[in-house]
């Protein structure tokens, strides 16, 4: 998929319900679901929502076949640091980055750059 193809799938979901371990705008994304969705892929299932480390989560990244990146640019895969011991995941766009908001219960694209990334992947 190309960067621009990855944004528009992205772009697709917004106004999608979140749902925690959604894996369809048609019945509700989390940021994971809308990871997979934005880069065609299948994203992985019985994770915590909460928890985890950052280093665990990267590497499991890693194994979908993302290629990982320094700068952020349009249809970039970042991971944040939501929280304490939270992490979310969000697709970059030329205007923001689309993520699914849990306080707000729907996917949205939020204008400028997340605070706090901790690692960037690009498809390869």
């Amino acid at each position: 998929m190309t960067q621009d193809e990855i944004v528009a799938a992205a772009r697709g979901c917004v106004g999608a319900r979140f749902r925690p371990m959604g894996r369809s705008a048609r019945f509700g994304l989390d940021c994971v679901g809308v990871a997979a969705t934005a880069f065609g892929r299948i994203g992985p299932s019985g994770y915590a929502m909460r928890g985890g480390c950052a280093t665990d989560i990267a590497a499991r990244i890693d194994g979908f076949g993302l290629v990982r990146v320094e700068t952020p640019a349009p249809g970039t895969l970042a991971l944040i640091a939501a929280g304490p011991t939270q992490y979310h995941l969000a697709v970059l766009t030329d205007a923001g980055f689309v993520h699914a908001d849990a306080r707000l219960r729907k996917v949205v694209e939020t204008p400028g750059v997340p605070d706090e990334i901790i690692a960037l992947w690009r498809e390869s």
